[in-house]
């Protein structure tokens, strides 16, 4: 499987402009089209109190116009080419991604050069996207139990790092964001060093990077970047929260604190999610849904983060369930695999089910450069990537049993509950 991801990344050619822009660029000619991935190393995780969501903010900002293609005009002239366009923030990124047939790849290159180098900026677009933003927040956080219940949990488990805010912002500064914020914001973070653009399908390379820094070239490097500063002080006891609200059903979110992207924990923690929650024959989803049944859902949710991330677990009860009795449960479970690992069959299933995710990300052109681009932010080096099956292959049930009485524990341990409004204590 090693020689599968070297086979799917072979051909790939790196450069990096005077202005400090990263280029990635791997052909793949079975098809007329080609995908383009522009990372930022920009998120909520860069923001402070006053402005937190302003990264996602200008998510929406970068397809409001600049210097050449005016507001609106960049989804326009691109599906006019016959290409669509999309973007995503998280903690750590924000991230703009199109997919086109392979002769508008220029256009491409002149609609995101354009935006990086003269987005427009100015209040009548911050307002339009702001009031956007807020409801999208109303939709996705204020009437939403899960994104109640993770925004209850992120500023419970951080008291100190920037991920205690959620990734949208909290609505007083969504409402307050300036435009000076904005711009200041701007040239700092979506200046060409801070920037990696990924390009993967029917091109020729040598052409295409000439295109590349005749678009990107005359874009000026921004200030360096301050660096984000972990004061994250140590868990030393377990912290509860209660949230009421208009549900139906009562819901249950765990989370602890786990490792960094880059260490060894993080892929022992990969197998472990896949064991418990991955599939209806999955530990946590058999005992909870269908054993007991307690829950309508489980989902453990491990995503990679720069700095040390969360591991959490979100129950979806049953409208009859006790929280309590659902919490007891699912610790009783998690207490199990400390003590006594994941059966040689759950290991072997859950790395064969990983295994399998890694390739089929790598099957299509946007896989490709999707992968790459985040392999390389979080991991420093998407070359990292190219022994993950190897390292997935290797991990034993005691280190899988190791990291998770590592921080599967109590004392590392937050919780909220959300139960309808009007409930019982």
């Amino acid at each position: 499987m090693q020689g599968a991801l070297r086979d799917a990344l072979r051909g790939l050619v790196e450069a990096t402009l005077p202005n400090g822009l990263k280029i990635r660029l791997l052909p793949n000619r079975i098809a007329p089209i080609v995908s383009v991935y522009t990372f930022f190393k920009v998120g909520s995780r860069n923001e402070r109190p006053g402005i937190t969501g302003i990264s996602h903010l200008f998510e929406h900002m970068m397809f409001n116009g600049s210097k050449k293609y005016g507001p609106k005009e960049f989804d326009r002239v691109l599906e006019s080419h016959g290409g669509r366009s999309n973007a995503y923030t998280t903690h750590d990124m924000t991230v703009y991604h199109e997919e086109m047939a392979a002769e508008a790849l220029d256009i491409v290159f002149d609609l995101e050069s354009d935006r990086m180098g003269s987005l427009l900026i100015n209040d009548a677009t911050l307002e339009s996207e702001r009031e956007v933003v807020k409801e999208e927040r109303r939709l996705r956080v204020d009437n939403e139990p899960a994104g109640l219940l993770d925004e209850e949990l992120g500023s419970l488990m951080w008291k100190a790092h920037p991920y205690r805010w959620p990734v949208i912002g909290w609505m007083g500064d969504i409402e307050n964001i300036r435009r000076e914020d904005c711009e200041r914001y701007f040239r700092t973070f979506y200046a060409p060093n801070n920037a990696s653009l990924y390009v993967v399908g029917d091109f020729d390379p040598h052409h295409t990077l000439s295109l590349i820094r005749r678009y990107y070239g005359r874009i000026r490097s921004g200030p360096p970047v301050p660096p984000v500063v972990n004061s994250e002080p140590e868990q030393r006891g377990e912290r509860r929260a209660l949230v009421r609200h208009a549900v139906q059903a009562p819901s249950l979110m765990v989370g602890y604190h786990g490792p960094r992207a880059e260490e060894q924990d993080a892929l022992a923690l990969d197998v472990l999610q896949y064991a418990l929650t991955v599939g209806d024959g999955s530990r946590l989803v058999r005992s909870l849904v269908f054993e007991k049944p307690l829950a309508v859902a489980v989902v453990m949710d491990w995503a990679w983060r720069i700095d040390p991330g969360g591991i959490v677990f979100y129950l979806e009860l049953k409208p009859d369930s006790k929280p309590e009795r659902a919490e007891q449960a699912l610790y009783q479970q998690l207490e199990e695999v400390c003590a006594r690992g994941l059966s040689a069959r759950e290991l072997t299933k859950a790395k064969n089910n990983l295994k399998s995710h890694l390739l089929q990300g790598l099957v299509t052109n946007s896989g490709k450069a999707q992968a790459l681009g985040s392999y390389e932010l979080l991991l420093g080096d998407w070359r990292s990537s190219l022994d993950l099956a190897v390292r997935y292959d290797a991990i034993t049930a005691e280190q899988v049993r190791a990291a998770g009485e590592r921080y599967l524990r109590p004392e590392n341990r937050s919780v909220t509950t959300l139960l309808p409004s009007g409930g019982g204590p």
